[in-house]
This record gives structure tokens, sequence and C-alpha cells, in this order.
């Protein structure tokens, strides 16, 4: 490898940095104060690079790039504080996932508004004024523009230090991320303070978005893996530490660069190509540096994350009136076949729901009960898709053998992941899940000789007597049937109550004898075994599957489902996945900016039932239970 070469890469590294730092301080100071992992916050990026783009292309010249990358920055902290004051604080009680699931509405709309006004074609700004050039560096010519980011990155965190050590609004949220309740029983204006935070934060994420327009196409995927990138920077220099923040960004974007560099070596004979590595650089270092560093590098040791919303209710075993409720509802599945009368859409649409009421149940059976919160339950969906089709494919194994090994191939996954990810908690333990999640994703994007990389594995198709669709679809119905049955009577024998024990008081329950961290393991495994039957079940039914079946998008809509049901009823993931999955595919055929109206669902639904359906509902049978056998 060129020392020079590898020389310039860091350069370039340096200036790929300034950005993900920015987008990453904004969230950490959105984090830090008001709790809420905002899962929006891509999308406040995405809209600064396209607002940039519109003054820089609309007014030209000096003013317009320059002028507009200022008023960019001032327009999406104005947006932020909009969607502070209008919708995140009428949610602070809610749990810190339901908040989660608003913001995640926010993705969807957004992203179609930004659709409607930019349409949907890359968009790629001019050079910038003054810095249209480039400067001679180890030989090679390197843009002005990169060095001008170069120095841009420090200067916004010295600024931002500035302000969190010298002034009273910085001791504000300083006070507020270590104790925000102590805050507002001194009289601190606790509104204002979250308003001006997230304004504050919105605005880092439009300056990071608007100072990119030179250097890449504004499009309408920045907002995803933008927010993949900053909740790793964010994760990696620790919750809540500006510093920390800049830190990682170094570090991260200099192993990509690093990567970049090395290229293609040979290891022992074979060719291997570092460069594809840039695809998972970050998630491999948030990995290890959360294996060895749970907190971060510049982290500290945070409590758990619930500090103003509600206590939640002990989950309880379904009563007659829910028994009876469910087993009709088996029978009206069991004869839907018949009554479709042979249509193709309600079958298939019948088998998509059952398979996401197994993702769903599976996912909550570690969210809820085990208080384990995964921003990457996908791996094991895709581990056991993938698993069943290349037995197929390379093994020309049964339908019925590759349906057997599939929730072993994902139970083997969650057995690797698992052990470290059950060390570590809340917030850190999801981004360790993603990170496990996109490691996976991308040896299945890569290894194309085996996986078919990005065209996937086509012809996997159901065998007699499951080629029938009546067939497949009871099929379907009975796993699902025996998957949320086997989960619910494990929630229930003494490993299901010792993860909720675990969860509750971890310190209690290792004090009486209880080994948290491998009971939490064990339920690890089993989401993940049981994840893998609709995985199996997913490849069959579509005839092939894609990278996509693992992407961070799969795991995102897992996450709506089990919230949209509700994370602390046990019908919740059954209630949320049916709703999702008939929502989207409804609205998809309905128009253009489906995103948007399933976004806009999602919301009311959030503000009608903070609970989720199913947990408004059991609250409303609950009360209603308590008003029955109260004395008159």
């Amino acid at each position: 490898m060129n020392l020079q070469a590898f020389l310039f890469q860091a350069l370039n590294g340096l200036s790929a940095a300034s950005g993900l730092f920015l987008v990453a301080a904004g969230l950490s100071l959105i984090f830090g104060v008001t709790r809420i992992v905002n899962i929006a916050h891509g999308s406040l990026y995405m809209v600064g690079i396209y607002l940039a783009w519109t003054f820089a292309t609309k007014f030209g010249g000096v003013l317009g790039f320059w002028g507009g990358i200022v008023a960019t920055a001032l327009l999406v902290a104005a947006l932020g504080a909009l969607i502070e004051f209008v919708l995140l604080r009428r949610i602070y009680r809610s749990p810190e996932l339901f908040q989660l699931l608003a913001t995640f509405a926010l993705v969807l709309v957004i992203n179609d508004a930004t659709l409607y006004f930019w349409g949907p074609e890359d968009l790629l700004g001019p050079r910038a004024p003054g810095l249209s050039g480039a400067v001679e560096v180890l030989g090679r010519r390197l843009p002005s523009y990169d060095v001008f980011l170069i120095v841009v990155g420090p200067l916004v965190l010295i600024a931002l230090h500035f302000l969190l050590a010298k002034t009273r609004f910085g001791r504000l949220i300083r006070a507020a991320t270590q104790d925000r309740e102590m805050v507002g029983a001194l009289g601190v204006n606790q509104a204002m303070l979250f308003t001006a935070v997230f304004a504050l934060g919105a605005g880092l994420a439009g300056l990071g978005g608007a100072l990119q327009v030179a250097r890449e196409p504004a499009n309408l995927a920045l907002d995803l893996s933008v927010i993949g990138d900053a909740f790793v920077v964010v994760v990696v220099g620790g919750m809540g530490s500006i510093s920390g923040a800049y830190l990682a960004a170094v570090i991260i974007a200099e192993v990509k660069a690093l990567c970049i560099a090395i290229g293609t070596v040979n290891l022992m004979g074979v060719p291997v190509n570092f460069s594809k590595f840039t695809l998972v650089a970050e998630f491999l270092v948030m990995a290890l540096v959360l294996i060895f560093r749970p907190y971060g590098l510049m982290g500290k040791v945070q409590g758990a994350v619930r500090s103003v919303a509600d206590p939640e209710d002990p989950i309880r075993p379904a009563g007659m009136t829910l028994k009876v409720l469910g087993l009709a509802l088996v029978i009206v599945l069991a004869l839907l076949p018949v009554l479709a009368k042979g249509s193709p859409y309600w079958l298939v649409l019948g088998t998509d729901v059952l398979i996401a009421i197994i993702f769903a149940a599976s996912l909550h059976f570690i969210m809820g009960p085990g208080g384990m919160h995964s921003f990457g339950h996908a791996a094991y969906f895709g581990l056991g898709a993938y698993g069943a089709a290349l037995l197929v494919k390379w093994g020309a194994a049964p339908m019925s053998y590759a349906l057997v090994f599939a929730p072993l191939a994902s139970g083997l996954g969650a057995l690797l992941f698992g052990w470290f990810a059950v060390r570590l908690s809340g917030v850190y333990l999801a981004m360790l899940t993603l990170a496990f999640a996109q490691i996976v994703w991308a040896i299945i994007y890569q290894w194309e000789d085996f996986t078919g990389g990005s065209n996937g594995v086509v012809g996997v198709w159901p065998s007699a007597p499951f080629d029938d669709r009546k067939a497949y679809f009871w099929l379907a119905l009975t796993l699902a049937i025996l998957s949320v049955l086997i989960l619910r009577r494990i929630l229930f024998a003494p490993l299901g109550y010792a993860m909720r024990a675990g969860r509750d008081s971890p310190l209690r329950a290792e004090a009486i004898g209880i080994d948290v961290k491998r009971v939490h393991w064990f339920g690890f495994v089993i989401a993940g075994f049981i994840c893998g039957i609709a995985g199996g079940l997913f490849a069959f039914a579509k005839g092939s599957i894609s990278p996509e079946t693992i992407a961070v998008g799969r795991s995102i809509d897992g996450l709506v489902m089990v919230l949209l049901g509700g994370i602390q009823s046990l019908t919740g993931p059954i209630i949320g996945a049916s709703t999702f999955a008939i929502l989207q595919d409804t609205i998809m055929r309905q128009t253009e900016y489906w995103r948007a109206l399933l976004g806009a669902i999602i919301l009311v639904l959030v503000l009608v039932f903070p609970g989720g359906l199913a947990g408004t509902l059991d609250k409303l049978i609950s009360r209603k239970r308590d008003n029955a056998g109260a004395p008159s």
C-alpha cells in the first residue's frame, strides 16, 4: 500500500467526518435532553441538502450558495422546533419506544413531502463559489471544498463546547442530561428547553446536509442511510458526549478511508477487496467498541432510559373472553380460502399477514417481557429465509427440510449474536443488534457466488402438496398458531417469569439466584428461532429473496408492528402486525404518496392510542371490569 495514497485518503476521511459529526452531534443533544430516539433526524439532514440545492440553483452565486447554507440551517431548526411543539411534546410520557414509532411516522411523511416538492430524481448541487478549485497535497489534488470541510468540524466542536460550558443555556442542557426532573423542580421551563434543544439539534442536522450539497447528490434514500451512520457515531462516541461524537466520526471515517486505500490485496493467495468493507465498516467498529466498552469511547454509565413515562402494568394470562375471541378468529381464518372463493389476493394478503404475525410475535417476546430493544431483528428473518432458500438451491433439499432448517439457521445466529447483545441494555443493546444485522446484510450482499449477491435467490417455490395457494395458507396459519402458542407458553413458564424479573429489577433477580444474562440469552435464541420460521415461510411464499429481506427497513417494520399493537400486551404483536400489513398493502394501491398517508395514520394512532391498539383495549376492558366490581 502506497503511504502517500493512504495519507491522501485519510484527508478525505477527515472531510467526511465533519458531515458525520454535525448530524451526530445534533442527535446526541436531542437524546441527551429529551431521551427521544429520533429516527426522523436523518430526514432533517435530507431536507437540509434539498433546501441548500434549491437556494444554490435558484439564486446562484455566493449569496445563493453560502447564504443558502445559513438559511437552510435556520429553516431546518425552525422545522425541528415545530415538530417538537406540535407532536413530540404530546408524547413525552409515552414509553420511549413508542416515541420512536412517532418519529418513524415522521420519516414516512417527510420522505413523501420531499418527493412531492423535489421529485424522485437525484439532484446534484453546483460547486462552492470561491472553493471550486483544488490544492496540491502529497502529489495529488484535493478539492478546496474538502479542505474547508476538514476545518468546519473542529470549529463546530469548539463552538458547541463553548455553548455547553460557558453559557447558561449550555449549563441547563448539561443539567437536563443528568437529571431533567430536578431541572424542572428548580423552576426551569422544561417545555421551552426541550424545544430549544430540539431546534438546535435539527439545525445541526440541516447544516450537515447543506454542507454536503457540493459533494453528493440529494436523494430520497438519504434519511435512513444517514440516521444509521449517525446512530453509530453517537453510540461509539458515547450517548450525550459531543467530543465523543467527533472522535467516533473521525475513527469511522478513517477506517472507511483505510479500506479504500488498501484496495484489493492477496491474503494467503486469495484476493480480498477491502473497499467492499466500507459498506459495513462503521458497524464493525461499533460492534467491537460496544463489546469491550459498553457505553462508548467517552460515554458514562447510565441507568435505564425510563424517567417520565408512566409505569407499565404486568402481563396477565388471557381471560375467557379473549380466548373465545381468539378461537373465533382462528376458525374464520381457517375458512378464509373458502370464503375468498379462490381469490388469490386474499390468500396472498392473508399469508403475508400470518408471516408478519410470527415476525412481530418473536420480536415482542424479547422487547416486551424481555426488555431487550432490538433494531436488527431482520437478521434472523433473513437468516431463516436464506437458510431455507440456499438449502433448496445448493442442496436440492425438499421444502419440508428447508422449513425445518430455517429456524435452526436463525437460532444459531441468535445464539452467537445474543451472547454479546445481552451484556448491554437500552439504546446500546439496540444499536449492537443493528450492527450485527448490518454485518449479516453485508455478507449476504457481497458473497455473490453463494448467496447471489444483489440478485438474491430465485425459483424457491413450494412443493406438493403446498404448491396450491390454499394449502400454503393453511400451512402458514398452522405455523403461526403454533409459534404464538409456544411463545405464550414460555412467557408463563419459569423462564418467562425470570425474563420479566431480569427486565424489571436485574439486581434483585441476581440476588435471588437468577442468572439474568443467561436467561435473556435463552430468550434471545428462542426469539431468533421463531423468527426464522417466518423467514422460511416468506422465502417460499414469494418464490425468491434478495438482500432487502434483511435490510434495516424490515427491522423498523417489525418495531412498528410491535409498538402499533402495544408492547405490554400479548395480543399487541398480532393486532399490530395485522393492522400494519393490511394498511401498507391497501394504502400502496391508492396513491403514489402512500408513505405519507401511512405515516399520518400511524401518527393519529400514536396520539389517540398512546399505549398501542391492544394496550388501549386492554386498559378499557380492565377499567370496565374494575367499575363493574366496585361497590355501588
